[in-house]
Formats: structure tokens, sequence, C-alpha cells
């Protein structure tokens, strides 16, 4: 018979091997960085940030295998084509420089679709997402996307954490 407080149910009492991902939005707060970083650390994983960039898109039509990344603006826009060299910085500033502990990846097309792609090439064993932004425009691009951390759970199997916003 099991006794309450026996979770070695839950998966032989062991935590996935494999990195954390972290979906990482252009204006983050830091709070979700160290809470990521924290856990990546507690679990010795590596932890992957990933920037999913907004002025381009996955041509997922083509053939199997072949995932181009096409910008939506027509004419080349060099300082709004990388806003994932501001996002870089900031993890930078909190993390340090990237090496053994944690990379930097800059991700294309939907949000949780490329998040849960890398978490699955990568073989993560957790997704990290912020939680919703408070705020009218933030509930009105919810309206219009969706509710990014909703649409991982929704999309994958893998554990998704979402970390709440410091303000709440």
């Amino acid at each position: 018979m099991e006794t309450p407080g026996d979770f070695e149910q839950g998966g032989a009492g062991q935590w996935p091997d494999g990195p954390l991902v972290l979906g990482v939005p252009w204006e983050f707060e830091e709070q979700l960085v160290r809470t990521a970083a924290g856990l990546a650390a507690i679990l010795g994983a590596h932890l992957i940030c990933a920037f999913v960039d907004p002025a381009s898109y996955l041509t997922e039509w083509e053939p199997a295998g072949v995932l181009d990344a096409t910008s939506l603006d027509p004419a080349p826009n060099v300082e709004a084509e990388y806003p994932s060299s501001q996002v870089l910085s900031g993890l930078e500033r909190i993390l340090g420089p990237p090496g053994g502990a944690w990379s930097f990846r800059v991700l294309n097309g939907d949000v949780a679709h490329a998040l849960g792609r890398l978490a699955q090439s990568a073989d993560a064993a957790a997704l990290i997402v912020g939680g919703q932004r408070p705020g009218r425009i933030a509930r009105m691009g919810r309206l219009l996307e969706g509710s990014v951390g909703v649409s991982l759970t929704r999309l994958q199997a893998r554990p998704v954490l979402i970390v709440p916003h410091a303000g709440r």
C-alpha cells in the first residue's frame, strides 16, 4: 500500500535529464531569468534562453525538413532585424557571458510552436515562460494571439513552469 508522501511514484523519484528551455520576451523581468537560472543550478541542468524574433516567421509550407526564416518586412531594416542583441545584453547583465551554464538561441515563428520545437530538438526536461503581463495592452495581445503558457501546455507533454510577474 502506498503511503501519503510517497513521491517515488512520479517517475521513480527522478527529474528527467535534459536542459531547461526559457522563453525570453523582448522586455523581460529579471525575476524570470533568475528563477530559471536558479532552478537550472539546483537541477544541474543547462539553461537555454530562447528569444522568438517577432519580425520573422517560418515558411512551414516548404517541404518537410526545410524551415526557412523569412522577414515580414520586405525592406531590410538593420536596426529592427535583430532585437535579440538587446535581449542577449540583458541576459548577460544577469547571468554573465554565455558558456557552460547557459546559452542563447534566436527562434522564428509562432512563439509557442518555436519554443516547443526547440524543447523537442534539445530533449528538454521542461519549459519556463513568464506569466501574463498586466495591463490593457497585454490583455489585448492575449485576445489576439493567445497565452504562450496555455498554448505550450496544449502543444506538448513536457512540464511548463510559468513564473508570475513581480508585480503580482
